[in-house]
């Protein structure tokens, strides 16, 4: 955000809740990972065993400070601040209240970032519900170049490929606000079904071990820049 447009009691307020959203991190000294929990009839839920796999799988490969137990916020609250990194799926419906496109508006200009992971149906409701919040802004197709698929581990040809569904490619959308990459969105990918437990989905072993690695590089991707 550009402060020099802003009175200097908005920048004030704005600084506040930039520490605000930080304080998981300088308060705790640990990261997770906050499920939002939205209304409209999707369900928010899905795949329980998803991010305890991967913030497994992340600790196992990096040296991030983790809370393994990730976390559930609604956006409507303040809790979300306390989270620089938020995370949203489902195969429903989406929606945003007005306070919490407010709040998610207020988030990405503090500094936040959102992983959005299609996981086969929410795909039109959520960027209904995106343009609410940046309507001047449109989704840009990532190109495979893109730091994000090059952190931790590489992936060349972009996204990996998890599930079939409408057999399209895999595509890595964003949304930028002043340079910074704030919502990245994982399209016709379903990265996670890759994370949950074997037996959910009986994906196979080496798509498993490739959707936790590219979790584990929006993450690293998410904290550094």
């Amino acid at each position: 955000m550009n402060l020099r447009r802003k009175n200097p009691i908005t920048a004030l307020i704005v600084l506040l809740f930039s520490m605000l959203l930080f304080a998981q991190d300088f308060q705790y000294g640990k990261f997770t990972i906050a499920q939002i929990h939205y209304d409209g009839g999707g369900d928010w839920y899905a795949n329980p065993s998803a991010l305890p796999n991967l913030l497994q799988f992340i600790a196992e490969h990096t040296k991030i400070n983790l809370n393994m137990k990730p976390a559930k916020v609604r956006l409507d609250e303040n809790d979300i601040f306390n989270y620089p990194y938020i995370y949203i799926t489902g195969h429903g419906n989406i929606k945003f209240s007005d306070t919490e496109v407010k709040n998610l508006r207020l988030f990405f200009d503090s500094g936040g970032f959102l992983h959005a992971d299609d996981n086969y149906g929410m795909d039109k409701s959520f960027r209904r519900e995106i343009a609410k919040i940046f309507p001047n802004e449109e989704w840009i197709e990532l190109p495979f170049e893109h730091e994000i698929y090059h952190q931790t581990f590489s992936f060349p040809s972009g996204l990996p490929k998890i599930h079939e569904h409408d057999n399209k490619p895999p595509q890595g959308f964003g949304i930028f606000r002043n340079g910074r990459l704030v919502i990245f969105y994982t399209y016709e990918c379903d990265l996670g079904d890759g994370w949950e437990d074997p037996h959910v989905h009986k994906d196979p072993e080496h798509l498993r071990r490739k959707a936790l690695q590219m979790g584990t590089n929006i993450v690293v991707y998410a904290l550094t820049n």
